[in-house]
């Protein structure tokens, strides 16, 4: 992957879809369960497998075996400790979505922002994509981003034990 900055990666978008929630335990430890190798495997409530190819860091490559059986490949871009990092997402070199995770940490609550800026109907003609984007895409990611956000948070919560599968409901993509 090219060492694209995050600023030339969102100019390929229209929108972003973000979600933000806050966790109770201190900021290291959010950082250490979301930069483990294999993590999503942990928390995320519609992973089935999480394999890297290069771990850790800004050149960090894996795949995510979704519930439904579909298979995304996550190719870091940007990686800083305790902070954050972002990814390009997308099925086998087809079209690419970006990612960014950040974490924010006080005293004993730490607050997560995942965004997605997606590729679906979110390049082009902006017009032409703004209802079906608004109207579709943006509810099923906000969802979707709900539910890896509380799954982060529950298996906190619950002395690190895996989230159960579909935890919060199905999801119409990924489940």
């Amino acid at each position: 992957m090219n060492d694209k900055n995050a600023r030339n990666y969102l100019n390929d978008y229209h929108w972003g879809i973000s979600f933000s929630g806050l966790i109770n335990t201190d900021l290291k430890k959010v950082w250490d369960v979301i930069s483990k190798q294999s993590a999503l495997e942990l928390f995320h409530p519609f992973c089935v497998e999480n394999k890297a190819s290069i771990w850790p860091g800004k050149s960090s490559t894996d795949t995510i075996k979704y519930l439904n059986g579909m298979k995304l490949t996550r190719e870091f871009c940007y990686w800083e400790d305790e902070k954050g990092f972002d990814l390009r997402i997308h099925n086998n070199g087809k079209k690419h979505s970006f990612v960014t995770w950040r974490i924010l940490g006080q005293v004993r609550t730490v607050n997560i922002v995942i965004t997605i800026y997606p590729y679906l109907f979110n390049r082009g003609n902006k017009f032409m994509n703004m209802i079906p984007f608004f109207v579709f895409v943006r509810p099923q990611l906000k969802r979707y981003l709900g539910s890896v956000v509380g799954g982060l948070r529950w298996h906190i919560d619950n002395n690190e034990k895996p989230v159960p599968k579909n935890h919060f409901g199905k999801h119409v993509w990924f489940s």
